[in-house]
C-alpha cells in the first residue's frame, strides 16, 4: 500500500532501505546505489536544502531530486535537466555554485 510519494535522490534512497526485509533485493539496491551515487547521504541533504532554501519557483522537487543525483558542472549539463524552464544567468550560477561546494 503506498503511503505517500515523493521524489528521492539516491542518497535518500539508500537511507530508507532499512525498512526492507529481503535480503538480496536489499544488497542489490545498495550496490546499485553505491555505483551511482555522488554524495553521501548527509551531504545530500544539506544540498536539498541549500536549494529549498534559494526559493526559487522553478527549482521543483523533481528537479532538485536530479541536481543531487547528476550533479551537473556547467551550463549546459544544467539545461539537460531543466528542459522545460529557462534559467537566467543568475539562477544557473547560483545553482552551480552550490553544487561546487560539495563535489
Amino acid at each position: 500500500m503506498i503511503k505517500s510519494s515523493q521524489q528521492l535522490s539516491m542518497p535518500e534512497v539508500k537511507k530508507l532501505l532499512g525498512d526492507i526485509e529481503d535480503s538480496e533485493k536489499k544488497k542489490q539496491l545498495e550496490t546499485f546505489i553505491k555505483k551511482f551515487s555522488k554524495l553521501q547521504t548527509k551531504k545530500a541533504l544539506e544540498l536539498k536544502k541549500e536549494f529549498e532554501d534559494f526559493n526559487m519557483i522553478k527549482l521543483k522537487p523533481e528537479y532538485i531530486v536530479k541536481l543531487i543525483d547528476i550533479l551537473p558542472e556547467d551550463a549546459s549539463d544544467l539545461n539537460k535537466i531543466f528542459v522545460d524552464v529557462s534559467l537566467d544567468e543568475d539562477e544557473t550560477n547560483k545553482i552551480l555554485e552550490a553544487i561546487k561546494k560539495y563535489k
